[in-house]
C-alpha cells in the first residue's frame, strides 16, 4: 500500500509578523493596565469589607470610569449585566469577593 504524501509546507515563527510591538509600546500597554488594574482595585477594596460577610466567594464585576459593580454567585451572570449596563465598555475588572481577591487559578 502507497502512503499519501502531503504537499503542505510547515511554516515556522510569527503568526503575525507584521505585527511588531516596541519596547516602548509594551511598557506603555503594561502602565495603562496597571492603572486600570489599580483604579478597580480602589473600588474593590472600598466596598469589599461591607459584602465580604454576606457574599463571600461570589464575583464582583467592577467598571472604574462610573464606580459601578456588579455582584452574582456566578461570574457570567455578573459580567452579562454589567455588560447590559455600560453597552460598549470593554475594559471590565473581574474580582472575586474572597481575601485576596483572584477570581482564577493560578
Amino acid at each position: 500500500m502507497t502512503e499519501a504524501q502531503s504537499s503542505r509546507t510547515t511554516r515556522r515563527g510569527r503568526i503575525f509578523p507584521h505585527i511588531q510591538w516596541t519596547e516602548e509600546h509594551k511598557a506603555q500597554k503594561r502602565a495603562e493596565d496597571e492603572n486600570f488594574h489599580q483604579r478597580c482595585q480602589l473600588i474593590f477594596d472600598r466596598v469589599k469589607p461591607e459584602v465580604i460577610e454576606t457574599h463571600y466567594n461570589w464575583y464582583m464585576v467592577v467598571e472604574p470610569e462610573s464606580g459601578d459593580y456588579f455582584i452574582d454567585q456566578d461570574e457570567e451572570v455578573a459580567m452579562k449585566v454589567a455588560r447590559q449596563k455600560h453597552p460598549g465598555t470593554i475594559p471590565l475588572f473581574l474580582f472575586r469577593i474572597n481575601d485576596t481577591g483572584v477570581s482564577g487559578t493560578i
